[in-house]
């Protein structure tokens, strides 16, 4: 009689096997589409603070030139790109969480998708997934990359500044300006490729995720 219930237990941990899963895709595209919202805002705040340093730097020898305190005026500089650092950490996280949400979500949809009987069905929604996916890596990939731009390009400012301090001490500025004009233009090519990846985010979660809705 025991041995007799384990074909029912198999089959009740089967059914529950296949229940989970669409419970748990509308979970996941919920998280993506929060962690969408979140880098999107952290992007809106780095580009507010890469601003305001630029802003700040480009004004820096004016106000070296009105300074009572020229240290004082170089530590407030300092304090901006201090600022600029920890923004770029932060959207650096949150890039990293909506590549992990977005992993779960197409994870998610494979797992869902590998249980429908009709094979046709089956065949036809997982190269849908593997295109959608091939071309959000893609996304994510240049994402990647123009963030460690926007690294690089905050660690070259700070240099920058640190440049700065030394050549006003020794009465030769002129070098200078030059690489701030060229940073400035730089950081609105960076910032032009997050947004794309904001609203290709959007798009992949709009036009396309919606489709497995009723999978």
């Amino acid at each position: 009689m025991r041995y007799a219930l384990f074909p029912i237990l198999l089959l009740v941990l089967t059914l529950l096997a296949c229940n989970r899963s669409p419970e748990e895709l509308p979970k996941f595209k919920k998280k993506f589409q929060a962690q969408i919202a979140s880098f999107e805002k952290e992007k809106l705040q780095t580009d507010k603070k890469v601003d305001d340093g630029v802003s700040t730097l480009n004004g820096l020898q004016t106000a070296l030139d009105n300074a009572k305190n020229t240290d004082q005026e170089f530590n407030r500089v300092y304090g901006k790109w201090e600022a600029v650092s920890r923004q770029v950490k932060q959207l650096t996280k949150e890039y990293n969480d909506l590549k992990t949400d977005a992993d779960n979500l197409f994870s998610a949809m494979e797992r869902q998708t590998a249980s429908i009987n009709n094979e046709k069905s089956r065949g036809e929604l997982q190269a849908a997934i593997e295109s959608t996916k091939g071309d959000y890596q893609k996304t994510l990939g240049r994402t990647e990359l123009a963030i460690k731009d926007l690294e690089k390009l905050y660690q070259e400012a700070y240099d920058v500044v640190k440049a700065l301090e030394v050549a006003y001490a020794l009465g030769e500025i002129s070098n200078i300006n030059e690489g701030l004009a060229n940073i400035e233009t730089r950081v609105k090519d960076i910032m032009s490729e997050l947004t794309q990846t904001v609203v290709e985010s959007k798009d992949l979660y709009d036009k396309k995720i919606q489709k497995i809705q009723n999978i």
